[in-house]
């Protein structure tokens, strides 16, 4: 079993991304022909300008009667968390249960090398304690998602 000391060494380097003024329709076709829940928004040069979500498309498009015509820049997240290449994979982990967050976006010198996402913690049994205790952390229900009726 091979253990990461950084999330440069763990990272997926293959990254398939969508351009700001790309369509949501694009950018879903993307995302079903390679089986992707989020995709990097991504300029010319390499910078990370945020990410898009099957559910960013589903609550900020589509139920606001948006089209897929939509660019991807009108419904991205744009407040990112980001990790280093040089980051210590215990330290990504629990950043990203600290931020709810399953996809973790690696950015060296301002340009986007590489992702990690949650499950790459749980696939390698080194890190299933870090990987749990992040999915704990995410599945936390946010003050925003709280209906007020106990049901979320």
């Amino acid at each position: 079993m091979t253990q990461y000391q950084n999330l440069g060494q763990m990272m997926s380097k293959n990254i398939i991304s969508v351009a700001p003024n790309q369509s949501l329709q694009e950018a879903a076709a993307m995302m079903e022909q390679h089986n992707l829940g989020a995709l990097p928004v991504v300029v010319q040069n390499g910078q990370l300008m945020g990410i898009l979500t099957d559910r960013d498309i589903t609550l900020r498009s589509t139920a606001h009667g948006m089209d897929g015509h939509t660019q991807c820049s009108e419904c991205m997240t744009s407040s990112l968390v980001s990790g280093r290449p040089d980051m210590d994979v215990h330290e990504a982990a629990t950043m990203m249960g600290e931020k709810q967050i399953r996809r973790l976006p690696v950015v060296e010198n301002e340009k986007l090398v590489g992702m990690v996402a949650l499950g790459d913690f749980a696939t390698n049994n080194i890190y299933a304690n870090e990987a749990g205790q992040a999915l704990s952390s995410i599945s936390v229900p946010s003050k925003m998602e709280n209906t007020g009726n106990g049901q979320v």
